[in-house]
């Protein structure tokens, strides 16, 4: 998945999205040590994937907890 779609997922999305690919690279995960799968660089672009939407998760949050910050510090003045 691209960084633009993720981009666009609202944060619930997201959230439920990251969830569905960790447990589907479990599953290749399970299936590529029992039989090797055809393709195994499928593996690498899960966990780059999930690399991706985690990122997103931390950028919007500390993005929220600049935006409290700075509210706050302004609500204190």
């Amino acid at each position: 998945m691209k960084q633009e779609v993720i981009q666009e997922l609202s944060t619930a999305e997201l959230i439920e999205r990251l969830d569905e690919e960790r447990k589907q690279l479990t599953r290749l995960r399970l299936n590529h040590a029992v039989s090797p799968l055809e393709n195994p660089n499928k593996i690498k672009n899960y966990r780059r994937t999930i690399a991706r939407m985690l990122t997103e998760l931390h950028k919007r949050k500390a993005g929220e907890a600049a935006k409290d910050q700075s509210t706050a510090a302004v609500n204190k003045q």
